[in-house]
């Protein structure tokens, strides 16, 4: 049964089906009550919950209405708990889309991914309000790595006939590359690199685009020193706007997003 505390619905479900859409992008389907997520916007960040290894069923956490407390489960069942994007929700067929970035087993998410098999648990929990992913302008810059094609999808199938823009997606080789459908004019930018870890090639491919000056917005989602550089350039050397973009890091390379996630969040307020 779902349980709902203030804006925060969580509820878990069961893997229907699992598709490799390229070499490092697993496809994951979940069948459960969707409707839970009928007034959350899709492409907002949502927390999945996943099993321990050697589990299928996963120990959601629960709360105590009278102290307004959270009651975790213990650490031998704890689920790790990580930030995904919703990739689709089909409220007919009671479904749910999460794509994963495939980095082996070398962190919870991928491996559960890997792993998933039809019946298997993920838990998942999101904001019950609304937010808008872009505001309407003429000209988009959309730029991100494997981990941000989940919401870039998202926006490009969102964008009116009449927008226009750039979008610069980094994979790790041509294999990975996919067709994203999108009514607006843009130009896509695949970048190739096998090792993201040690450094990204987004950064001097957004200084080549020409930028417009008025009617824009930027939405950037990769590595933390990425985002840094790119928000540091539009702002700083650019003189966009704050409210022209938005950049937010969704991990950094040599830590964890349980280490990564303070400090990720504190450099996006500063800015």
């Amino acid at each position: 049964m779902a349980l709902q505390v203030g804006p925060i619905v969580q509820d878990v479900f069961t893997v229907k089906e699992k598709l490799r859409i390229t070499p490092h992008l697993i496809r994951v389907i979940l069948k459960g009550n969707v409707e839970i997520f009928k007034d959350s916007s899709l492409g907002a960040n949502n927390k999945i919950f996943i099993p321990q290894p050697g589990q299928s069923k996963v120990e959601m956490r629960d709360y105590n209405f009278e102290t307004k407390e959270w009651i975790i489960p213990a650490p031998e069942i704890r689920p790790f708990m990580r930030t995904y994007t919703h990739r689709a929700v089909d409220f007919e067929k009671q479904e749910l889309t999460l794509d994963f970035a495939d980095h082996g087993t070398g962190g919870p998410a991928s491996a559960w991914a890997n792993r998933a098999q039809v019946g298997d648990e993920l838990g998942i929990a999101m904001k019950t309000h609304s937010k808008e992913l872009f505001p309407p302008v003429d000209w988009y810059l959309l730029a991100g790595d494997m981990t941000a094609i989940p919401v870039l999808s998202v926006i490009l199938e969102s964008l009116p006939a009449t927008a226009k823009g750039t979008c610069i997606i980094e994979v790790h080789g041509p294999e990975d590359e996919q067709q994203i459908q999108t009514k607006a004019e843009i130009d896509f930018i695949w970048l190739h690199n096998a090792h993201p870890e040690n450094g990204s090639d987004l950064v001097t491919e957004v200084k080549r685009v020409d930028l417009p000056s008025s009617s824009k917005f930027a939405y950037v989602a990769c590595e933390y020193s990425s985002v840094k550089d790119i928000r540091t350039y539009l702002r700083k050397e650019q003189g966009w706007e704050a409210r022209e973009m938005y950049a937010f890091s969704y991990w950094k390379s040599g830590a964890s997003e349980d280490e990564s996630g303070t400090v990720r969040r504190e450099e996006k307020e500063s800015v």
